[in-house]
């Protein structure tokens, strides 16, 4: 069932103030662990988070502008503005977006993306489980199937596989099976790391060798 704004920007907010809650008794060591996200700890990307929350389409076109089209360069800009020195600050600062409605000039599904993915970034590293919709991380997971991996997608990396997921009715592409639930398929296909146990199927092991290299 194709999902409309109203449904996507449900679950995001319910996916932003469930991690706002989970969030709520971290120790000073807690934000500085590295998350899963290459380069940012924990206090990084949820400073990510707030400023994600609050680009606007115009305000995203500005920016990158002035970053000179480099991705990387804004999004370390939009951490350190976001970014307090009391990670508890920042806890505050991003319990205040939770209900925002902003988005870049991209599909609505990216705020998915950004949502649970970056939640696991944060999640796996504590320990914490997060607790997902399975249709709206199938929505999620489709998006980066059919986006480049230079626009933050996972298409490529999918290229050659057929993806299975074990607790939905989802199948996409050909070639050797691998076998996941859909927050493991969306996480391999964004390049986030995994356990080995989470990929099953004949082409599981090659799939995170060459996902690896």
């Amino acid at each position: 069932m194709k999902q409309t704004a109203a449904d996507i920007w449900s679950a995001v907010h319910l996916e932003r103030g469930a991690l706002f809650e989970d969030l709520q008794s971290l120790d000073a060591a807690a934000w500085m662990k590295p998350s899963a996200c290459p380069g940012w700890d924990v206090h990084d990307v949820l400073a990510h988070l707030i400023d994600s929350a609050k680009t606007t389409r115009l305000g995203f076109i500005s920016r990158l502008i002035a970053a000179g089209f480099d991705f990387d360069k804004d999004n370390a800009r939009g951490i350190a503005k976001e970014k307090r020195s009391d990670p508890e600050e920042t806890l505050a600062a991003f319990g205040e977006v939770i209900t925002l409605t902003n988005t870049p000039p991209a599909d609505r599904a990216t705020r998915l993306v950004e949502a649970y993915v970056h939640g696991e970034d944060i999640r796996r590293v504590l320990e914490i489980h997060g607790n997902y919709p399975t249709h709206q991380l199938r929505t999620a997971l489709s998006y980066q199937l059919r986006t480049s991996v230079k626009m933050g997608g996972g298409k490529e990396l999918a290229a050659g596989w057929k993806l299975v997921a074990t607790d939905a009715d989802f199948e996409y592409g050909q070639g050797p099976q691998v076998q996941g639930s859909v927050l493991a398929l969306l996480l391999a296909v964004s390049g986030r790391p995994l356990n080995t146990q989470e990929l099953t199927g004949v082409g599981a092991d090659e799939f995170l060798k060459r996902r690896a290299g």
